[in-house]
């Protein structure tokens, strides 16, 4: 994959590799330790904390990394499809899948609408307290499959480069 245009295709793959593994990460030390630090909090902290945190999470930093990763993968996709290369087609298509439909598709269908009706309540009230027991334990599941994905992603296009 190294020479004329599958230079580029060899390029955009090991960006790929590095962009997956970030939000890997990411996602990981969330399901890991975050969500289980914020659900020791009292409810109306843990509210409050991840709400701060879901504002601050909108920002350039990880915005370029989670959405330039998409678009990364579905910049692969295409290229991969136009050329064809004889090695690495499948690990490429399985990469661009993974990240699109189990990281960025399940963040727009599952994480951000529990992010979205969190924002609502207020952090005090007996509302907030009830939806945080059922937030915590949802969203983390859901961020579960977004660390796999995303990691899988990152393993499928480091194996399309072998």
């Amino acid at each position: 994959m190294i020479d004329g245009p599958y230079f580029v295709l060899t390029v955009l793959t090991v960006l790929g590799v590095l962009g997956c593994g970030l939000v890997a990460g990411v996602f990981c030390g969330f399901s890991t330790f975050v969500m289980r630090g914020l659900a020791e909090l009292p409810p109306a902290q843990g509210v409050a904390a991840m709400n701060a945190i879901n504002v601050a999470a909108v920002r350039p930093a990880f915005m370029l990394v989670f959405i330039g990763s998409a678009g990364l993968c579905a910049v692969l996709a295409v290229v991969t499809f136009v050329l064809l290369p004889d090695e690495g087609t499948v690990e490429l298509l399985l990469g661009s899948a993974l990240y699109l439909f189990g990281t960025f598709g399940v963040t727009v269908v599952a994480n951000v609408p529990r992010n979205d009706a969190l924002l609502k309540l207020a952090p005090g009230t007996p509302e907030a307290a009830v939806y945080w027991r059922s937030y915590v334990r949802e969203w983390t599941m859901w961020n579960h499959v977004r660390a796999v994905a995303s990691a899988a992603a990152a393993v499928s296009y480091t194996l399309a480069l072998t």
